[in-house]
């Protein structure tokens, strides 16, 4: 009996945090759609796998991760070289050359893209992300959508359906707004007769803690330890609002069309934002722009206060009530190859 031919083997990188993954989710799905005979792999960080299987963009995930957003070795690869190997971590040279150590047939990347290419792809640093990504591909004439972003319905029950979701925790400090203005502002949401409960990520207890003693939530309204993903996501889906700093949580409440208010500092919604949509609102103040890293909280996100907030949750929680339709479409997910 002759055994079936091999499939060709895609090889992409983008093992960054959850935020970053979804935000390029229509890239994943245009390399998905562009070579549908092909096995496409994806390396990330091991704790994304349930994430990045959602999309149906990747058939397998090659576990990938270093300390401090840096360039993970790729040494879990076995077999054969990548017949394809696409960069979608980053525009230096350590990505590029993680990659190509594989020797793979063919490497797209932003540095030293194919000199054939009759527009070889351009880094905007004012570009947003899921539009960076996609024009990246264009330029290789992979064609890629940036609003082809929605995920589609979990099948876990939301362990609290119909609540306002409060997550007031972020990567880095620089992200994170206070924990008394979160308080307060759980306090004004449950005094207008919105139920509420709070999440925190696996090293997130001592901040959710803090902010449920001061606005007086009961443990029964804490979801601690970082959910996994499945069970995340449907709290997600099924919220009557998602509120949070500029995190992963943002980009997932978008991804289920689910209403948001998303606290941006030092980093602007024009680079990470949500789509254009009656149904989120991005809080934030111009200024120069600062260190998404940072260890202290950015001034541009300490100029939004607690009544600015809570305008904007209760303007979307009253579109909630009324029954208006979200508007940001059905996922359109590929279905991979048998």
């Amino acid at each position: 009996m002759t055994a079936p031919p091999r499939r060709p083997r895609l090889l992409m990188l983008r093992a960054l945090g959850l935020g970053d993954l979804l935000a390029g989710v229509p890239a994943l799905r245009g390399v998905r759609r562009a070579f549908p005979e092909h096995h496409i792999v994806l390396a990330t960080p091991p704790a994304l796998a349930e994430a990045a299987l959602a999309t149906g963009a990747v058939d397998e995930i090659l576990p990938a991760e270093a300390p401090n957003r840096a360039v993970p070795a790729l040494d879990g690869w076995t077999g054969p070289p990548p017949d394809l190997a696409i960069d979608l971590h980053g525009n230096g040279p350590e990505s590029r050359d993680a990659l190509a150590a594989l020797a793979p047939g063919r490497l797209l990347a932003h540095a030293q893209p194919d000199p054939t290419l009759p527009r070889p792809p351009v880094w905007r640093p004012d570009q947003h992300e899921r539009e960076r990504w996609c024009d990246f591909l264009a330029a290789y004439g992979i064609a890629a959508d940036p609003a082809d972003l929605r995920l589609p319905p979990p099948d876990a029950p939301s362990p609290a359906p119909g609540a306002v979701v409060v997550h007031p925790g972020a990567e880095a400090a620089s992200r994170r707004w206070p924990a008394e203005r979160f308080a307060d502002l759980v306090r004004r949401l449950r005094t207008a007769g919105h139920p509420v409960v709070l999440t925190g990520g696996p090293r997130e207890d001592a901040l959710v803690l803090e902010v449920a003693a001061h606005a007086g939530l009961p443990e029964r309204n804490l979801l601690r330890g970082g959910l996994p993903f499945g069970e995340l996501s449907a709290l997600v889906a099924h919220a009557a609002l998602v509120v949070s700093g500029d995190t992963g949580l943002a980009h997932l409440a978008v991804a289920h069309a689910t209403p948001s208010v998303t606290l941006f500092g030092p980093v602007s919604p024009h680079l990470w934002g949500p789509p254009r949509s009656g149904h989120h609102i991005a809080l934030w103040k111009p200024g120069p722009p600062g260190d998404p890293h940072g260890d202290v909280p950015d001034p541009r996100l300490l100029r939004i206060d607690t009544d600015e907030a809570t305008t904007a949750a209760l303007s979307l929680l009253r579109l909630v009530r009324t029954g208006a339709p979200r508007k940001e479409g059905d996922a359109r997910v590929p279905a991979a190859p048998a």
